[in-house]
């Protein structure tokens, strides 16, 4: 987690224990750190740093004990975003006049390539767990709606929300994609594969979450049983996490 130093427009990166209830910082330089996201095995964290004058991505051992390794270096900004799991390769955005996706291979010469060239702001959510199908988010429709393409392509994209959309997560098994709508309710949505064909079910709205500002600000555990969010201050007393459980029985009612 990316937290802003008291008294500093620094911002560096933070691991918390959620089971044990302590953080620990993560990286100590003092440019701004902001995005990062976890290899599938978990020992490597992918980040942007701001550190040469523009955000550049950088790789580090989770457990601290390796030095950082310098990803991609260009005169872009950058945002890693999410890791197949398969871990040969990372999304991330790239800010120019429109974020774009892009795909940095870990193998190989690591040279990256565009996944889609669109006048569109459009941003990765998400792999499926098979790693066939990506989750994004794009603003082509004239607002932020989720959508759902093969990857690495080609194919056509499929689309999740209908009342817009963002932030998009996948079950463990690869049946639901939750999403955030415009409202800060969170929705999921039923989804079904059939060999190439991407199909979606039932769209519902699970609870409201407090809007706190940022991206990504909720996750999905992997059982699928809890819902981890990011809240707000509350009465001057620090709440920085909410645990959601059992949210299955609202489907129910």
């Amino acid at each position: 987690m990316s937290v802003r130093e008291p008294g500093s427009t620094n911002r560096d990166l933070w691991i918390f224990d959620v089971a044990r209830g302590v953080r620990s910082r993560f990286t100590v330089d003092p440019a701004t750190e902001t995005h990062n996201v976890w290899s599938p095995d978990g020992a490597r964290i992918a980040f942007d740093s701001r550190r040469r004058g523009h955000r550049d991505l950088y790789l580090k051992a989770s457990s601290g004990a390796e030095e950082e390794e310098v990803l991609l270096e260009d005169e872009f900004d950058k945002a890693p975003t999410t890791w197949s799991p398969d871990g040969r390769f990372l999304l991330y955005f790239r800010m120019a006049q429109a974020r774009s996706i892009w795909v940095l291979p870990l193998h190989g010469e690591r040279r990256p390539f565009p996944l889609r060239t669109t006048p569109f702001n459009e941003i990765p959510s998400g792999f499926s767990p098979d790693g066939r199908w990506l989750a994004s988010f794009s603003t082509e429709s004239g607002r932020w709606e989720v959508y759902v393409s093969p990857f690495p392509g080609p194919g056509a994209r499929t689309q999740i929300s209908t009342a817009g959309g963002y932030d998009a997560r996948w079950s463990r098994d690869g049946s639901e994609i939750f999403y955030m709508s415009p409202d800060n309710k969170l929705m999921v949505a039923t989804v079904f594969t059939r060999g190439d064909t991407f199909e979606v079910g039932d769209v519902k709205a699970l609870f409201e979450l407090p809007k706190v500002g940022g991206r990504f600000t909720y996750d999905v555990s992997p059982d699928g049983q809890r819902i981890l969010a990011v809240t707000r201050k509350v009465e001057n007393a620090v709440v920085p996490l909410s645990l959601v459980t059992n949210w299955k029985a609202l489907l129910e009612q």
